[in-house]
């Protein structure tokens, strides 16, 4: 038979409670993650007082009633698990994501363990704690992309507390442009005129010249620049005068070369290749020269643009040639080029074509969106200067209509 506990007033302590030397009763348990936690306090219950000089708490035997409510309840009780605790946690249960994807957890990770907001307990966060941290991101200098990918995480790690009893609130879940400032720069499309200009001044210029057909394909055809790269020679049907998109290259951090499947489901497709493309790529093919070993990934091999060092060409590649090119161009012309990008080339086709009459459908299929109202609302980027145009020729085109009415009438 076990022998009764009692505390120093001669009163029977219950499983799991104790009083240590100094007085101090302590309550130990497990919470639902099986881990041991312990709650204290100088009071057993509510008819003791408070020892002399000690910090004024709850009753011991009340936390222990609080602690069972939510055991019993289906709470877990989140006790001293931290934000940066419960990020990892959700993090670590992110199985098979793109590497793109891993890399930004990474990042939000790296950023939180730097913020002392990470070493806060969960079920201490509230809705303003949350706002008044991402403020404070902002007023750090972290832009407002930064904080979305931040939030980002954080909103769905903080839900799967919420769904597992951990906490009864998300307190990230609020519109994020009604806390922070959004000081992101919107990517612009480019006019015809720019995009002439530009292509004209690349296909001209004596070093720049080299990349002129990969960057008009970039103009013309709409594609991603991590489908761009990884294109080889068997995903160019000339015969059929399609360009046969089904994966994409990426590298790592590690400077690990990756082929992924396209970015969405819909990203697998049959790009349409016009006259001047298909020029554009029988040039390419014959000016590329066999490296001394062909570079294989993944399977893949007959990759189109390979570096110096004879490996495939990567995003980064292509988006210094960009950077160059405009620097060079801006310091020759007053009339001054806007930033021109890769994503900007993508953007200015996919507003091309929408100015062209094509069926949103078409576009969106082309594009290769999962959904038809990124192509309408993210990447089509119509003006006041084509509203009025579109106008003028409708205005036209009915003055005309009651023309060849009147003439009717009249003959």
């Amino acid at each position: 038979m076990s022998e009764i506990r009692r505390d120093k007033k001669g009163r029977r302590l219950l499983t799991g409670e104790s009083q240590r030397k100094d007085g101090k009763y302590e309550y130990k348990y497990q919470d639902a993650f099986g881990k041991r936690k312990t709650v204290y306090s100088w009071r057993l219950t509510e008819a003791d007082s408070v020892p002399k000089g000690k910090r004024g708490d709850i009753p011991l035997r009340e936390k222990e009633r609080q602690i069972q409510l939510d055991l019993n309840r289906g709470i877990a009780c989140a006790g001293d698990l931290t934000v940066l605790e419960l990020v990892e946690m959700y993090v670590a249960q992110k199985r098979g994501v793109r590497h793109n994807t891993r890399a930004n957890y990474n990042f939000v990770l790296n950023i939180i363990r730097k913020e002392e907001f990470g070493l806060k307990r969960i079920d201490k966060i509230k809705i303003f704690d949350a706002k008044a941290w991402l403020i404070k991101l902002q007023a750090d200098g972290r832009g407002y992309s930064t904080i979305h990918s931040i939030r980002g995480v954080l909103r769905p790690a903080f839900q799967m507390a919420v769904d597992n009893d951990l906490l009864n609130k998300n307190p990230f879940e609020f519109q994020l442009s009604t806390v922070v400032v959004n000081d992101s720069v919107t990517r612009e499309a480019l006019t015809r005129k720019q995009e002439r200009a530009f292509l004209e001044f690349v296909k001209n210029d004596k070093h720049f010249s080299r990349y002129y057909d990969g960057i008009y394909i970039l103009f013309k055809t709409g594609l991603r620049i991590s489908e761009f790269v990884g294109l080889t020679a068997g995903n160019i049907d000339f015969e059929n005068s399609r360009i046969v998109v089904d994966h994409q290259l990426q590298r790592t951090r590690s400077m690990e070369y990756v082929i992924e499947d396209p970015k969405t489901g819909c990203g697998t497709r049959m790009v349409p290749m016009t006259p001047e493309v298909k020029e554009c790529f029988a040039r390419i093919l014959a000016n590329r020269k066999p490296p001394k070993v062909e570079p294989v990934i993944q399977g893949y091999s007959g990759f189109l643009f390979l570096d110096k060092n004879g490996r495939p060409m990567v995003a980064l590649h292509w988006e210094k040639y960009f950077q160059h090119i405009c620097a060079k161009y801006n310091s020759i012309y007053k009339v001054q080029m806007p930033k021109v990008t890769p994503h900007v080339c993508r953007h200015t086709f996919c507003s091309n074509m929408a100015k062209s009459g094509m069926n949103p459908k078409t576009l969106q299929y082309i594009m290769g969106h999962s959904e038809i109202g990124v192509t309408l609302n993210v990447y089509t980027h119509i003006g006041f200067e084509d509203a009025r145009a579109e106008m003028l020729e409708l205005n036209g085109a009915q003055a005309n209509s009651r023309g060849r009415r009147a003439e009717k009438r009249v003959s």
